[in-house]
């Protein structure tokens, strides 16, 4: 039975095949330039997905929280690394999990360095978050008396093991790929030569999907982190990371209204599904998503782009092209692929592989029909 025949309701699908050449493509890129790469699981959120990336060999993954941490466990994923900002009212599920997981976390300020001295029970590594230009998060490259207070904290509790430096230029989504990796480059060496002497074994770690696509010489990075490259969306085609083929996830719909005079297509299949990042075109052109033809084996791309031109709660309104209108009729399904497929599977929670399996996500285990 095709797994078409399971859908009667918006539903993640997710092509098995281009995932895995996704994980494949990216850890040869890795291995061949030296470089350890640690998914970012913040993406997919499956232990299915997770179990995929421990058959080529991956031993280590990053997630963004300890609830993360803690679902991706249950896969036997005995070293994981927390990449946000630690939030000191989750130390008692640190100090748990810990027990029985190698854990890593992020520091950012003397606070959090300070209370976890205190009251740590168990060994944890930390990195110290560098702010990558764009403010978000992170010390500055710059601020040595920061760095140096946070490292002079945790020296007084042997729990505490500095294991080095986390950099995420997530202003890479917006400007220029390159330009952003050369001040990244050039600021994570000068902290290496800095403090290399004091800990040998420090590393560097880099976590965004642009660079780790696109950059080619990483200088002293040692380690990848990069997340949305596991599937990939249209922001990272039109950033020039992955082409639309390397897209392993898109949105079934069904068709429920279709206005052939103004060209318009009714799905359901809205801003809870999708979400509502977009993208403009570069004809000034605002979508939601764009359009794919679904098939018993996954999807194909038309000839023609059609996109979501709009989106409410459960509605989503598609500006077809001729070539869409008909082929579709009302009660059929078709396929969207997301702007943003992190935020897509985080609305979602779950996915229907191409092939009929159920696919679990961290925040809707349950998910079946």
């Amino acid at each position: 039975m095709s797994y078409l025949n399971k859908i009667t309701s918006p539903t993640l699908l997710l092509d098995r095949n281009i995932c895995e050449a996704n994980l494949i493509k990216m850890k040869s890129k890795a291995d061949k330039l030296g470089l350890r790469l640690i998914p970012h699981f913040k993406t997919p959120q499956s232990i299915t997905i997770g179990k995929w990336a421990q058959d080529l060999g991956l031993d280590e993954i990053t997630v963004s929280s300890i609830k993360m941490a803690q679902y991706m466990s249950r896969m036997e994923w005995w070293n994981i690394h927390i990449a946000f900002p630690f939030n000191i009212r989750e130390t008692e599920a640190l100090n748990k999990l810990s027990t029985s997981v190698k854990i890593s976390i992020q520091i950012v300020n003397t606070e959090s360095i300070s209370f976890l001295a205190k009251n740590l029970v168990n060994n944890v590594s930390f990195f110290i978050e560098i702010d990558a230009g764009y403010g978000r998060t992170g010390v500055r490259s710059d601020d040595l008396d920061s760095i140096d207070s946070i490292l002079k904290i945790a020296s007084e509790n042997p729990l505490l093991n500095f294991k080095g430096f986390y950099i995420h230029p997530g202003h890479s989504y917006y400007t220029s790929v390159e330009d952003v990796y050369m001040e990244t480059l050039i600021a994570m060496k000068s902290l290496k030569d800095l403090y290399i002497h004091r800990f040998p074994g420090l590393v560097i770690r880099c976590g965004d999907t642009p660079g780790s696509s696109i950059i080619h010489e990483f200088g002293a990075i040692d380690e990848l982190g990069p997340g949305n490259f596991i599937f990939y969306d249209l922001m990272q085609v039109q950033i020039g990371s992955c082409n639309r083929e390397d897209i392993a996830v898109a949105l079934a719909v069904p068709i429920v209204d279709i206005n052939r005079d103004t060209k318009k297509i009714l799905v359901h299949g809205g801003g809870v599904h999708l979400s509502k990042d977009f993208l403009i075109e570069s004809d000034g052109i605002k979508h939601y998503g764009e359009v794919v033809m679904l098939n018993d084996s996954g999807w194909i791309l038309p000839t023609t782009r059609s996109f979501v031109e709009k989106v409410s709660q459960e509605h989503g309104t598609i500006h077809a092209t001729d070539e869409l209108l008909k082929q579709v009729n009302v009660g059929d399904l078709i396929g969207i692929l997301p702007v943003h497929s992190c935020m897509t599977a985080g609305c979602m929670r779950g996915y229907l592989s191409t092939e009929g399996e159920w696919i679990d996500h961290a925040e809707g285990e349950s998910f079946n029909t």
